[in-house]
């Protein structure tokens, strides 16, 4: 790739050390409790700003408008949005291609930068971002900050990772050859998220596609467009050029359908029910006229997951375990405990404690 077919304001940064996970913080400290109680203060008093359409780096209105509510009061308006429906599908996706053609193109190591300097913008106002978080889904402090770390750690793993895959090389040189492994972006990319987890899978899956060279239209989950918002803020703020991301909140039926639907678009990345993914599936693979390539999807829906405990284990770790897993942020989680296996000798006694 030529390092210098495009000039961006991306500060240069590269990775500090391995990557590591993000330590929890701890809220039975009373300095991380005074610095959680100013971030909700600081929040509240910016709670029901209205949002734009960021498309190429432009900011609109629509008429039609989204708004998310505090659910613990549902009469407080966390953020007012616009609402895309299938006619902004063609201006996101115009966009969206015209950024691809120089951001494709741009080094890895200035998209590597973008994602480092996104993740140091969070990590100064991390309180800050646990704070939309308890006010647009009503996550508790732990499970905030939980969220928060995640979408830090997805940033930093991702820039190691597109490192590494740019360095890769082909595991045989036959005598008389020269080969090369390259891995190229895609295109165009539709990133939809849920509401569970609104900032770390919805920065997850735009940071990934991002970092590899794709452009995305995002169209966040209607009931928490807020927090999402507030991502494409850090990364303009972090220097990513206009298109790269365009931020689109609207309903599913109409603009989500149409930006899936659309012949350009190369890949989906889907996160919430079954019923929504293979319906996103089903769209997908209808070739649509002037579609080119088969369009790929990446879908994480519903799950059963398990724990499995055996007779030898600590006792007492394994029903915490269990507990916290099924029923933390009230089992609003696809990797939520549905199932406990729990070897015989030790079964009954297990039941009555998790009870």
């Amino acid at each position: 790739m030529n390092s210098n077919f495009v000039t961006t304001s991306i500060r240069p940064r590269t990775p500090q050390g391995n990557f590591s996970n993000t330590p929890f913080e701890d809220f039975k400290n009373p300095a991380t409790i005074q610095k959680m109680e100013a971030a909700l203060a600081k929040v509240k008093s910016e709670l029901g700003r209205e949002y734009e359409l960021i498309v190429g780096g432009k900011r609109f209105k629509t008429e039609g408008k989204i708004r998310s509510h505090n659910p613990a009061r549902p009469a407080e308006i966390v953020g007012v949005h616009q609402k895309a429906v299938a006619e902004h599908a063609e201006h996101a996706m115009g966009a969206a291609l015209k950024a691809y053609e120089s951001w494709s193109r741009t080094s890895v190591a200035d998209r590597v930068s973008l994602l480092l300097n996104a993740a140091e913008i969070i990590r100064q106002r991390h309180f800050e971002f646990c704070a939309w978080l308890t006010f647009e889904v009503g996550k508790n402090w732990a499970e905030a900050d939980a969220d928060v770390g995640e979408t830090l750690d997805f940033l930093e793993f991702y820039a190691r990772e597109a490192l590494r895959l740019d360095a890769a090389t082909t595991p045989i040189q036959m005598p008389g050859e020269h080969n090369e492994l390259l891995y190229i972006p895609l295109g165009v990319g539709a990133v939809i998220p849920p509401w569970n987890f609104p900032f770390a899978i919805m920065a997850g899956m735009t940071s990934a596609a991002i970092v590899c060279g794709n452009t995305v239209v995002l169209k966040p989950s209607s009931d928490s467009p807020t927090i999402a918002a507030k991502f494409v803020e850090v990364l303009i703020e972090a220097g990513m050029p206009d298109g790269v991301v365009n931020f689109c909140p609207g309903s599913g039926a109409t603009f989500g359908n149409a930006i899936v639907e659309h012949p350009k678009t190369r890949f989906i990345a889907f996160t919430g029910s079954k019923a929504v993914g293979l319906d996103i599936h089903e769209r997908a693979a209808k070739t649509r006229k002037g579609q080119i390539w088969i369009k790929r999807t990446i879908l994480e829906m519903g799950g059963k997951d398990s724990i499995l405990v055996c007779a030898d284990a600590d006792f007492d770790a394994a029903v915490n375990g269990v507990v916290a897993s099924a029923f933390g942020f009230s089992g609003q989680k696809c990797s939520a405990c549905s199932r406990a296996i729990i070897e015989a000798p030790i079964y009954a006694k297990f039941v009555e404690r998790v009870a």
